[in-house]
C-alpha cells in the first residue's frame, strides 16, 4: 500500500511519513509489519540501544496504523552511575516521535556476580508488573538476527539441549505474557541506520567491548568464523531444521501432560501417574519442568541440573520429597504429587 493511499484512511503524522519516504527505512518497516501481526495493545521494552530505538519507532507507526495504544518502558537498572541520566535522555528522544515512555527503576541492593543474567530477570519482572497494571499480555523486545547467532553459540557452550539452542524465537510465552521479537528478520546494520536517521543518537553500552562478559567473547568469535566461511543463510537453515524437530518433541510433551497428569482444583495439586515417567527422557524432563512452572507460578524454568537429580531420585526411590521452583515434589507409591510451597 502506498503512503498516499494509507494516509487517505489513517492520519499518520508528517514526521513518520517523511522518514518512511526513505526506501531503506520503508523496507525495514514492511519487514517489521509482516513479522508483527497482532491487533492487541502491547508493551515495548526500550534500552536506548539502536535496536530498541528502531523497535520503538517501528512499533509507534504500527500502533497508529492499527489504532492501538502501546506502552513504552525504559528500565533504569542503576548498575552504572550514569544510567539514570541515560534513561532520561532516551525518554526525551522518544518524546520527539510522540512517545511518552515510563522509566522503571530497579531499587535495592545490586548483585556482584552473574550481573547480566540477574539484571535481565529484574528487567522482565519490572516490565511484567507494569504490564499487569495495564492488562497488557504482549511485550516487544528488540532482539535481531545477530542476537540469534549469539544466543545459539552461548547455549552451545553451556551444553544446552535442543530447546535451549533455539530458545530465541519470534514468540515465547513466559508466565502469562507473550514475549515477541519482531526484529529477528532484521539485520543489526539496518537497525543502526534507522536509529541514526531518525534519532541521530543511540546509547553506547560500555560492556560491548568488555571481554569479561561471555556474550562479548561470543560476538568476537562469530566475526572470526564469518571471516573463515561461516554462511549465515546455512546457519539459519540449521536453526529452522532444529525448530521442526523441537515441534515434534513439544507435541509429545503436550500429550504426556494431557494423558498422564491430573490437576485437583480442591487441593491445588498436580498428580503425575507412573506412565508420565515411562517416556523418553527429554519428554519427561520438559513435561516435569512445565508442571513445576505451572504450580509454582514462575516465569522461568528450574535449573536443568536440579531437574535431572529429581528425575533420577523419583526413578530410584520408593518414597521421595524435594522442593524446587516454589513447589514441593513428593512421590507416594507410584504417583508423584506437585504442590505449591508455602
Amino acid at each position: 500500500m502506498s503512503l498516499k493511499n494509507l494516509s487517505a484512511r489513517i492520519k499518520i503524522p508528517k514526521l513518520f511519513k517523511d522518514k518512511l519516504k526513505n526506501n531503506r527505512i520503508n523496507q525495514i518497516y514492511k519487514r517489521f509489519e509482516k513479522s508483527f501481526n497482532i491487533n492487541e495493545n502491547f508493551g515495548v521494552a526500550v534500552s536506548g540501544g539502536p535496536d530498541s530505538l528502531a523497535l520503538a519507532f517501528l512499533a509507534k507507526i504500527y500502533s497508529i496504523k492499527r489504532k492501538l495504544v502501546p506502552k513504552f518502558f525504559i528500565v533504569d537498572h542503576k548498575l552504572r552511575s550514569e544510567s539514570t541520566k541515560e534513561a532520561k535522555v532516551v525518554k526525551d528522544l522518544l518524546k520527539q516521535i510522540l512517545i511518552t515512555p515510563e522509566i522503571l527503576t530497579w531499587k535495592g541492593k545490586k548483585p556482584s556476580k552473574n550481573i547480566q543474567s540477574l539484571a535481565r530477570k529484574k528487567r522482565y519482572e519490572l516490565i511484567y508488573k507494569r504490564c499487569d497494571k495495564y492488562k497488557i499480555n504482549n511485550i516487544l523486545i528488540g532482539h535481531h538476527q545477530d542476537d540469534l547467532f549469539e544466543n545459539f553459540f552461548i547455549r552451545l557452550l553451556r551444553g544446552s539441549g535442543l530447546k535451549g539452542l533455539i530458545s530465541l524465537d519470534k514468540e515465547n510465552k513466559i508466565g502469562d505474557k507473550n514475549l515477541l521479537r519482531p526484529l529477528l528478520d532484521q539485520k543489526k546494520e539496518d537497525l543502526v541506520f534507522l536509529s541514526k536517521n531518525v534519532f541521530n543518537f543511540y546509547v553506547q553500552d560500555p560492556t560491548n567491548n568488555d571481554e569479561k562478559y561471555q556474550r562479548i567473547k561470543i560476538r568476537k568469535l562469530i566475526k572470526e568464523l564469518q571471516k573463515n566461511g561461516l554462511d549465515k543463510n546455512k546457519f539459519f537453515k540449521t536453526i529452522k531444521n532444529l525448530k521442526y524437530s523441537n515441534k515434534v518433541v513439544n507435541f509429545y510433551v503436550s500429550e504426556n501432560l494431557k494423558k498422564n497428569t491430573f490437576f485437583s482444583d480442591k487441593s491445588n495439586k498436580l498428580i503425575l501417574n507412573k506412565i508420565f515417567f515411562h517416556q523418553p527422557y527429554e519428554i519427561i524432563f520438559r513435561a516435569l519442568s512445565e508442571s513445576i512452572k505451572l504450580i509454582g507460578k514462575k516465569y522461568y524454568s528450574a535449573r536443568g541440573k536440579k531437574l535431572d537429580k529429581i528425575i533420577k531420585d523419583i526413578e530410584n526411590n520408593q518414597s521421595f520429597r524435594a522442593t524446587l521452583g516454589g513447589c514441593i515434589i513428593e512421590k507416594v507409591n507410584e504417583t508423584v504429587i506437585i504442590s505449591k510451597e508455602h
